[in-house]
């Protein structure tokens, strides 16, 4: 038995070539929904659009037309419009001024409202929200709890899942997966291969991008662009105009930010703090509660950690190749002003650094470390 008919009164739709839709007339009740037998519907172009079966309905001045389909327990209500090839199913809702077309599915329990549009191939499904003005589009899928909000855009074969939020004027495209509890807001723009989790946030005019991972508490805001493999995780923060490049790790509660630059495979991680227009690179490594900052550049296999101030080039000094075992050893002074030394796991001032030396190593190399020090200590004006 039908559920509904198509009545006589009908409105034209279109430019060039008109097409009719009809209003739809309950014939029988639909208790799930509230639907009285005699209760008038919105409007579809013909039966294909609406299935007789389920308890799919279209309400007030919706439209539903072309090729579209509504079906199961799906509802399309108030200025709704579904076009296209798309289908609404499950117990989807599609309301408010918001489009559903092209090859577009939406499905499960999701919701698209207000001026919403959901296009292209893309996918709408699970408990996902999209509403606003946000639009989904290409192959992007949004699942999950998922919210997609304001101006939000999410294309390409973009994903977003979980509990995620992507609202304000944020972008997510590409091959981008946005994730877990993460948002994305603001005028950030997340894309590449680039991946967004945990209980991450990028907002501003911030990008992620490449096969960056930003994840765990950590923040990317300002106009911070972090790229390349780099990952930002743990409770980090980078912002300002700070890049994050190549294999670069910022980490723990590591703080950069101004218009410095991490790149190579240096680390920052612990408490340090990288910011003015600082560089690391290399396979650099700042941790500990060590600042490095206005002009330094910290490179190679240099180690900068506990106390260390390091504002200028002339503020550390580092010699690879030595020692037996041909590493790195890195000089620079603490907060306190004193000399530091690192070397391998050894961290302590130069004293230290000498008394041990003095205990473990041969002659020759205890010559060329007192040398060295020598040599670190007229860099640093000690």
């Amino acid at each position: 038995m039908k559920k509904y008919e198509l009545t006589d009164e009908y409105i034209e739709i279109g430019f060039t070539t008109k097409i009719k839709l009809y209003r739809i007339k309950a014939l029988v009740a639909i208790a799930s929904i509230g639907v009285s037998a005699g209760d008038l519907g919105g409007y579809i172009e013909k039966e294909s659009n609406l299935d007789q079966s389920g308890d799919a309905w279209v309400y007030d001045n919706a439209k539903v037309y072309d090729n579209a389909k509504v079906y199961g327990d799906a509802v399309v209500s108030g200025n709704a419009k579904v076009s296209g090839n798309a289908k609404v199913s499950g117990d989807a809702v599609v309301c408010g001024n918001a489009k559903v077309y092209g090859n577009a599915k939406v499905y499960g329990d999701a919701k698209v409202c207000g001026d919403a549009k959901v296009s292209g191939d893309a996918e709408v499904y699970g408990d996902a929200v999209v509403c606003g003005d946000a639009k989904v589009y290409d192959n992007a899928v949004v699942c999950g709890d998922a919210e997609v909000y304001d101006n939000a855009v999410v294309s390409g074969d973009a994903e977003v899942s979980g509990d995620a939020k992507v609202y304000g004027d944020a972008v997510v495209c590409g091959n981008a997966v946005v994730y877990d509890n993460a948002e994305v807001c603001g005028d950030a723009v997340v894309y590449g291969d680039a991946e967004v989790y945990g209980d991450a946030k990028v907002y501003g005019d911030a990008v992620v991008s490449g096969d960056a991972v930003v994840s765990g508490d950590a923040v990317v805001c300002g106009d911070a662009v972090v790229y390349g493999n780099a990952k930002v995780y743990g409770d980090a923060v980078v912002y300002g105009d700070a890049k994050v490049s190549g294999d670069a790790v910022v980490c723990g509660n590591a703080v950069v930010y101004g218009n410095t630059k991490v790149s190579g495979d240096a680390v920052v991680c612990g408490d340090a703090v990288v910011c003015g227009n600082a560089k690391v690179s290399g396979d650099a490594k700042v941790y500990g509660d060590a600042v490095v900052s206005g002009d330094a550049e910290v490179y190679g296999d240099a180690v900068v950690c506990g106390d260390a101030v390091v504002c200028e080039r002339s503020d550390i000094v580092w010699f690879s190749n030595v020692g037996t075992e041909y590493g790195t050893l890195t000089v620079f002074k603490t907060k306190q002003g004193v000399l530091w030394a690192t070397r391998g796991c050894f961290s302590g001032s130069v004293e230290e650094f000498l008394k041990k030396s003095a205990e473990v190593h041969d002659e020759k190399t205890k010559r060329e470390y007192q040398l060295l020090i020598e040599v670190a200590k007229s860099r640093l004006n000690n």
